[in-house]
């Protein structure tokens, strides 16, 4: 394991029992996070995107703002809908939170999952074309915006232009190099993560996968981390992907660590429908002493495919509290998954 991060989802309620009781809350407490997280060590602090939910959902104001506020910690998304996005644009933003962080950020896209309403990204302004469903729109468009990190020229000058143009087709800008190759797919099917990888996509597997044979979680993971690998050798990519996988884990150092996740529940998988049609199988939760965790950890297939491991954290528990789950891992349980 090369590097360990944390993933929030960016909750918030008005209850008295949460820390983040308003979105400005919880964009602040994230920005405070990560500079948390970067003094503790930690490598990544990446944050899920949701429309019409009481979550984060615009990132690149945040991206921007943690790049500012950090020096050294990679930033970025798990993972950008792209149905709901005009890849053109999101291109720009992407260049923007890329240049003010200097080249840490590290982009995680998909075709989205299910949301809190029916067909969200048709009030964005988004319809697939004929012949098309949403998923094949959300492919489209992260399709597009690949295309355009590229930095290319491809739209004619204007004659007559407010400003001197440089020489040929023009690009978007601010274009940031090197981009490209720092962008993910969140990948919930093994076709899906073949498709990242002959894209040149770095992969993102989360705590849910379509379940394709009806083995444990992390033996599906693995495997699907493996076919991945396999189809990147086969593009001929010249560089060496990165694989990143996100759990559930909680050290129980305290006693405020026991008493929040002591008490059990997830210790196993669990089967699901994403949609009328797709069985998901979610992952188990991680929450013991360190040495057993160790042991338990040890035994999960796909963190031992991945190279990069990201928290998911209650983040609606307050920065200090999740300051401490992360510095609990980081000490207690990284060092024998061979962090560093």
């Amino acid at each position: 394991m090369k590097k360990i991060g944390f993933l929030s989802f960016g909750h918030w309620t008005p209850s008295p029992q949460s820390e983040t009781r308003s979105a400005g809350d919880t964009l602040l407490q994230s920005i405070d996070l990560a500079v948390a997280a970067e003094e503790l060590g930690a490598d990544g602090a990446y944050f899920r995107v949701h429309h019409f939910a009481r979550q984060l959902a615009s990132p690149f104001p945040l991206l921007a703002a943690v790049g500012a506020r950090t020096s050294k910690i990679e930033i970025g998304t798990a993972v950008i809908d792209m149905r709901y996005e005009n890849p053109l644009y999101m291109a720009e933003d992407a260049g923007s939170a890329d240049l003010i962080s200097q080249g840490r950020l590290q982009l995680g896209i998909s075709r989205g999952s299910p949301e809190q309403v029916i067909d969200g990204w048709r009030y964005f302004g988004y319809e697939p074309q004929e012949g098309m469903n949403d998923a094949d729109m959300g492919r489209r468009h992260a399709e597009v915006f690949l295309d355009v990190l590229k930095g290319e020229g491809f739209a004619q000058p204007n004659p007559r232009p407010m400003f001197p143009n440089p020489p040929g087709l023009l690009r978007l800008e601010p274009h940031s190099e090197g981009l490209r190759e720092r962008i993910w797919w969140g990948a919930s099917s093994n076709a899906t993560a073949v498709w990242a990888a002959k894209l040149g996509m770095n992969l993102q597997s989360s705590t849910l996968k379509n379940d394709e044979t009806g083995e444990p979680f992390h033996v599906q993971q693995a495997a699907q981390i493996r076919a991945y690998r396999e189809a990147w050798k086969e593009a001929g990519h010249a560089r060496t992907p990165r694989v990143s996988v996100s759990r559930s884990i909680f050290a129980l150092v305290d006693d405020r660590d026991r008493a929040y996740f002591g008490r059990g529940g997830k210790e196993a998988d669990s089967i699901g429908y994403i949609d009328d049609q797709t069985r998901a199988i979610f992952g188990r939760s991680y929450a013991d002493e360190p040495e057993k965790l160790i042991q338990q950890l040890a035994a999960d297939e796909a963190i031992r495919e991945a190279d990069t491991l990201l928290l998911t954290v209650p983040n609606q528990l307050g920065v200090e509290y999740n300051a401490h789950v992360i510095e609990a891992i980081l000490k207690h349980i990284a060092p024998a998954l061979g962090w560093r």
